[in-house]
């Protein structure tokens, strides 16, 4: 929960179709529109703006990197400034910056913060259940998967049922058993409520507040956010469709979004192709179990044509981490003879050089190996069956 990239191959969502995660700044702006307090802040991306930010806010303000990862503070992406001139220095150090692979191009200004207690709080979708689960802990500002495993006991966990919403006894019960300062209890309440109708109105997946802070002054604040939005509802909210652009900054997840095609970039050197998310996934169990890593994948849709295809290998032959590209389609609705033709189109296109294997099964496989066998340049190899196709590109990866 703590984490966008949880899972070896960051498949969360991938069957049920992308996400849109969105930056601290985005996210704070959407729970002040659904009642939950957050410190005054601006967004700038020059140093300059950032002094001026400071300015208008007044006091001291934190000047605060928006990348979409962890580990912000400890790589020197927030900084606390006491005065304008400070503010306009850390921004100038700050963007620019790399942290973890993700440039900083903006940051936020906000307003310091006195902070009595840190909390945790989210509400985020149980697959396994059917069902929203809300979380609250006492121990804030650290990994949620942290305080499960080593004190369990601080994390008070409830599942929802969908039909009856979540009530204010139920945040009473949360706020009970999480062990939340006497203070701080009718604060925590009232967001959690709140936390939760913006998470059923806004169709997302996951809203987390770390740390939901306790002030002096006895406000409960929330005073970061991590909030992901179902791709698939995004027709359901224009105004958060129009951020969509706005949060990628990989040109290849970039170039995804403009074709409309499913992809999520890794950091292996094997790329996959494939026609429907349950074949990705287990090609990439088949490429692992061979002893390689896929450095992108993509997911073709189960009815592939040729001009899909050539939009699908554009997006993956524009990574240059990926020194082999493995296509695995199976022919249900997609015909092979397509899938082939559309290869071809593509490399014609793109003048690929690197080394491309190709496993097609299903409809017109004959002829989709013989278009290839008899028209494709020698880059291209066609092997029979998943394994030994995943077998071929790992060595080919290698340099075997």
């Amino acid at each position: 929960m703590a984490s966008r990239s949880s899972g070896v191959y960051r498949l969360v969502n991938i069957t049920q179709g992308r996400r849109l995660d969105l930056f601290e700044y985005q996210g704070k702006q959407l729970f002040a529109r659904h009642g939950i307090p957050v410190p005054s802040g601006e967004i700038v991306d020059t140093p300059e703006a950032a002094r001026a930010a400071a300015e208008r806010i007044g006091g001291t303000v934190v000047v605060k990197a928006q990348v979409q990862v962890g580990g912000r503070g400890k790589a020197g992406g927030i900084q606390l400034a006491k005065t304008p001139d400070e503010a306009e220095a850390h921004a100038r150090n700050i963007l620019g910056m790399d942290i973890k692979d993700h440039i900083v191009h903006s940051v936020w200004i906000e307003a310091a913060s006195e902070i009595v207690k840190e909390y945790y709080a989210s509400v985020t979708f149980d697959r396994s259940e059917k069902k929203p689960l809300v979380m609250l802990s006492a121990e804030g500002g650290m990994d949620i998967e942290e305080v499960a495993r080593t004190n369990p006991e601080a994390l008070a966990t409830l599942h929802v049922d969908p039909l009856t919403g979540f009530q204010a006894h139920h945040a009473r019960w949360l706020v009970f058993h999480a062990g939340i300062d006497e203070g701080a209890r009718s604060g925590v309440v009232s967001i959690l409520q709140q936390l939760y109708a913006a998470f059923t109105d806004l169709d997302s997946m996951l809203m987390e507040i770390n740390p939901l802070i306790w002030t002096a002054s006895g406000d409960v604040v929330a005073l970061d956010a991590k909030v992901t939005i179902d791709n698939n509802a995004l027709y359901r909210h224009p105004d958060l469709l129009a951020l969509q652009t706005s949060v990628t900054d990989d040109p290849q997840e970039r170039m995804a979004q403009e074709k409309g095609v499913t992809y999520v970039k890794l950091d292996g050197d094997v790329g996959i192709l494939g026609n429907g998310a349950g074949l990705v996934m287990s090609t990439l169990d088949v490429v692992a179990l061979a002893g390689g890593r896929p450095a992108n994948f993509l997911d073709a849709g189960g009815g592939s044509k040729a001009d899909e295809v050539v939009a699908a290998l554009e997006v993956l032959l524009s990574d240059p981490k990926v020194k082999v590209l493995l296509i695995n389609i199976f022919g249900g609705i997609t015909r092979c003879d397509e899938v082939a033709n559309g290869l071809l189109t593509a490399l014609d296109k793109l003048n690929a050089t690197l080394p491309i294997v190709v496993r097609l099964d299903g409809t017109n496989e004959d002829e989709g190996r013989r278009i290839i066998s008899e028209k494709a340049p020698a880059n291209v190899v066609v092997e029979p069956t998943m394994l030994s196709a995943a077998q071929r590109a790992v060595e080919l990866a290698k340099g075997v």
